[in-house]
This record gives C-alpha cells, sequence and structure tokens, in this order.
C-alpha cells in the first residue's frame, strides 16, 4: 500500500465536509497535513488533481474519516485512499530464535521508492530506539504492471511481555504512532488467538468485530488459514492494498499470521509471498508457505494445501514441505518438547474432510464423500501408482492435536477423526482424552462469495455446524486444556458453539 508523507500543520482541519465513510487508516501515498489538537490527532489529505479532501481525525484510539466531495469530480469522494500497513509479527528474524522473545518483523508498503534505509523508532515511553532494515521492489502481474515496495525491519532488544510504541518510515516520513507486546518468554503463559480465514476486502463482515476484540486487548496473535482479500492480485493489486488497509487496525497491534490459500495462487504467489513475512522458528528463514513457531505451551506448524492443487511449476515443492513437516513434527513429538510444549496445532487452508454442497467437497479421484483424498492419502506416483506425502497419516503418526482450516464458507467442528473412523475420548466426553486429532473448519469471516450451504447427509464425524458469518476463538489455557469458541457476527457476538479440548497426555 501507498503511505503518505506527514507535516507539520498549525490549523486543525477543514469543518463542514460531509461523512462518506468510518474507516480506520492512516493515510500515505500522497501530499498531507497533519495537526495535533488537545483531543486527538487530525490527518488532512489532499489528492493529487486537488479536488477532493480527506481528513481522518484520531482521539481516544479511534479513526474516523470524512471525504469531502468536489463538484468537479464527485467520484473521488468514494476513493479509495491508501495507508500504511505494519504487521508486527511474532516469529523472529535469523539473529534469534523465536523462544527469546526479544524480536519482531514490522512489514509495511509504499507505492513509491523511500530515500534512505526503512526505519523503525521504537521505545517503552518514547521513540528514542531505532532499527534499520531493507526494502524490496515489486512488479504485479497485472497489465498495469504497477511496483510496490516492501520495506522490513528487525526490531530486536526486546523485553518479553513488555509493551512498546513504535512508528514506520523513513525521511520522507513517517506512519502514526502503533503499539505492540513483545511475546512472553516460556511456555508457561495462555496464549488467546482469533482464528477465521477466506475474509475479503469486499464484505467482511467480522472485520469491526475483530478490531474492538484487538482493541480490548483479547487476542496475542490472529490466525487467518487462507484465502486473503478476494484477491490479493485483483485489480492490479490495489484490491490486496485496501484489504491491508483494512486489517491495518488490527495487524498493527497483534501478530497476524497466515498461511496460503487457492485464492492467492495468482503470478505463482507472488502477492502472498511480498506482502507478508512469517518466519521460521526452528530455521530462522522467512517462508510464508510452511512455518512453525511458539506460543505458551503449543506448537503451531502451518502449512500449504495448495501444493497439492497448484504444479504448474512442478511437484517438488511437496515433497520439500513434506519432509519439512516429517522432521518438524517429529521434533515436536519428542519427549522433551512434549515435556514443554505438549499441543501441537495445524493450521492449513483446505481441511482434509468438509460436507459443503459445492464441488470444493467432492470427492477426488475416490468414491469416498466427503474428503480430500489427494490431501489425506496423498499424490498418485507414476510408474508405481501408489500415493506419497498424504498429511493423514503424517499428523496421525506425530500427535496432532487440534487442526484448524479454513475454505468453507461456514463454520465446521469435527468429532476426532482418523480414516473416516470418529475417534471421541468417550461418548459422553468426546473431547476429553480423544484419540484422534480435532478438527475445526472456520471459513465464514465473510467475502464477496458469501455463504456456502452443507449437504443434506450428515457424516459420523460432524458435531456441529453453522453458516453465520463469523470467528472462532481459541484460548491454550494450560498444558492440558485448550478451549475454543465461535463467535456469531449475524447474532450480534452471540457464542453459538463452545467446546474444550481436555488431552491429559499427549504421547
Amino acid at each position: 500500500m501507498q503511505v503518505l508523507c506527514v507535516s507539520q500543520h498549525d490549523s486543525p482541519p477543514d469543518a463542514g465536509l460531509e461523512v462518506s465513510a468510518q474507516v480506520s487508516v492512516c493515510v500515505y501515498g500522497y501530499r498531507q497535513s497533519f495537526a495535533s489538537t488537545p483531543k486527538g490527532h487530525h490527518f488532512r489529505h489532499v489528492f493529487p488533481d486537488d479536488s477532493s479532501v480527506l481528513v481522518v481525525h484520531s482521539s481516544a484510539g479511534a479513526l474516523n474519516a470524512s471525504v469531502g466531495k468536489a463538484d468537479t469530480n464527485p467520484s473521488l469522494a468514494r476513493r479509495s485512499v491508501s495507508s500504511l500497513t505494519s504487521f508486527p509479527f511474532a516469529n523472529a528474524s535469523h539473529a534469534y530464535p523465536i523462544a527469546d522473545a526479544t524480536e519482531m518483523v514490522v512489514t509495511w508498503v509504499t507505492g513509491h521508492h523511500i530515500s534512505g534505509k526503512p526505519c523503525v523508532e521504537y521505545g517503552i515511553d518514547d521513540l528514542s530506539m531505532k532499527a534499520f532494515g531493507h526494502s524490496s521492489r515489486f512488479a504485479d502481474g497485472g497489465h498495469e504492471k504497477r511496483h510496490i515496495y516492501v520495506h522490513r525491519v528487525v526490531v530486536k532488544d526486546l523485553k518479553p511481555s513488555q509493551t512498546y510504541q513504535y512508528h514506520c518510515g523513513s525521511d520522507d516520513g513517517w506512519s502514526a504512532v502503533y503499539h505492540f507486546r513483545a511475546k512472553t518468554k516460556g511456555s508457561h503463559w495462555s496464549p488467546r488467538f482469533a482464528v477465521f480465514g477466506d475474509m475479503g476486502a469486499a464484505n467482511a463482515q467480522s472485520v469491526p468485530r475483530l478490531e474492538q476484540d484487538v482493541r480490548r486487548g483479547m487476542y496475542d496473535a490472529i490466525l487467518h488459514v487462507g484465502d486473503i482479500a478476494y484477491n490479493l492480485h485483483s485489480d492490479n493489486g490495489k484490491v490486496g492494498d485496501a484489504f491491508m488497509r483494512l486489517i491495518e487496525p488490527i495487524a498493527a497491534y497483534v501478530p497476524y499470521q497466515v498461511c496460503p490459500g487457492n485464492h492467492e495462487h495468482k503470478y505463482n504467489f507472488s502477492h502472498y509471498d511480498h506482502r507478508f513475512s512469517m518466519t521460521d522458528s526452528r530455521t530462522g528463514s522467512l517462508n510464508n508457505h510452511f512455518y512453525s513457531f511458539n506460543m505458551g505451551p503449543a506448537h503451531f506448524v502451518s502449512l500449504s494445501t495448495e501444493y497439492y492443487y497448484y504444479t504448474d511449476f512442478g511437484w517438488d515443492q511437496i515433497r520439500r514441505q513434506y519432509e519439512w513437516l516429517v522432521d518438524d513434527l517429529r521434533a515436536a513429538n519428542s519427549p522433551e518438547s512434549r515435556a514443554e510444549r505438549p499441543w501441537i496445532i495445524t493450521m492449513a487452508h483446505k481441511p482434509l474432510y468438509c460436507m459443503t454442497d459445492d464441488r470444493s467437497c467432492s470427492p477426488i479421484d475416490s468414491s469416498d464423500a466427503f474428503q480430500r483424498r489427494r490431501l489425506r492419502k496423498g499424490i498418485k506416483m507414476q510408474g508405481s501408482g501408489k500415493r506419497k506425502y498424504g498429511l493423514e497419516a503424517l499428523f496421525f503418526k506425530y500427535g496432532v492435536d487440534i487442526q484448524l482450516y479454513g475454505h468453507e464458507h461456514n463454520y465446521q467442528r469435527l468429532f476426532p477423526v482418523y480414516d473416516n473412523h470418529v475417534l471421541n475420548g468417550s461418548t459422553a466426553h468426546p473431547y476429553h482424552n480423544p484419540k484422534g486429532p480435532v478438527v475445526v473448519i472456520t471459513g465464514s469471516a465473510g467475502c464477496d462469495e458469501h455463504h456456502a450451504k452443507f449437504r443434506k447427509h450428515v457424516p459420523d464425524w460432524s458435531a456441529f455446524r453453522s453458516t453465520d458469518y463469523g470467528y472462532t476463538r481459541m484460548t491454550v489455557h494450560n498444558k492440558t486444556h485448550v478451549s475454543l469458541e465461535q463467535v456469531s457476527d449475524d447474532q450480534k457476538g452471540k457464542i453459538i458453539d463452545r467446546f474444550v479440548v481436555v488431552k491429559d497426555r499427549h504421547l
């Protein structure tokens, strides 16, 4: 997205502007003035042709935008203005392992080259500390061949659990001041998450409630399990810009962890690769497609199901990810690791089981219904006809406890299931020491493809279903208890499903 240079301005913004939108943005990309007031901050933005004015007022943490309509070009009054979005991620860079909780990656995008190195100024009580990073230019694959500039800065020497204020920019201008809390050290704490998939720039119904939750300090991280913006590449990347502006009031304050979905595949996932900064805790490398991280008593594994479907550039990525998964899960499942972090939780886009009434849940080269055989059993190898790189047996072998998915535009809670068999802990208490992984599908945050209906036949492994827009909250309380609940935005935040997974043993 594009960021706007900020300069001092002595007078408040013009009054009497007609309000056309209520948004949370920090404007960047054109020319703008800034003024402090006793009640907050005002940002006044004049479009390049001077035909429309945007005013953003900040007070008590809220940002409200007003657009003055211009007679010469009324359409500008509804124009989408680019902004700076920064992403403080919990996973660190090469210098320090993630367990140290001493680093944060801040990523932002501008529509033009900046002077000097990108910089983050930060501190506990002021902005006296500085960290510098690097910039890269990204060319969109659309017909306009738009260029954006991605800036990444690793903020180091953080004190675990400490809240820092920060802003990012360069000599060309600075963002508004945000804040983040450095990750808590160790495994003896209870991280809280919002989990959802399939949220677009249009019809993102869950965003206002998620933003409200973030302002209330309800989450330690966001898990967006694929299908982002609908689509990051659309309209020469401008839809991606709009989505990043949309989530800025969330992603600038808490880590926003992602995995790829099918809607990110355009131009070989290039927008997805450039706009996010996921770092693997074991290797320290940047890899948005498969990586792992630790939070509290849980080990999280993020992977790409899309490797199994988008093979225009070959099949080797399936093998590489699978071999990485084996190494990561083997290490996480060792007695030493399980003693420290007993929960293993995976996040990916396409679920291994689903019952949505559309082609996406139809069987793949199989007569078995309601499943994705390619993901579960693996891909057929030429010559032998045998399948390799299946995920279900791998997850079961290494004791994955909870699997989080999106893709289906609804909410589904499954009973513990493996190989189409229900493996409840007991009839009365299915999630107490379950004998198989617990699966949650949460793809109803809101997008322009709307709801997805269910098939009439309900399989044995289906426990709860809803087509309400909403998202999932998850808390890893301790080494034995994880709670999950589904928030219905259609029902004004009502909790429509709640359950607790209890495991007294994980090996």
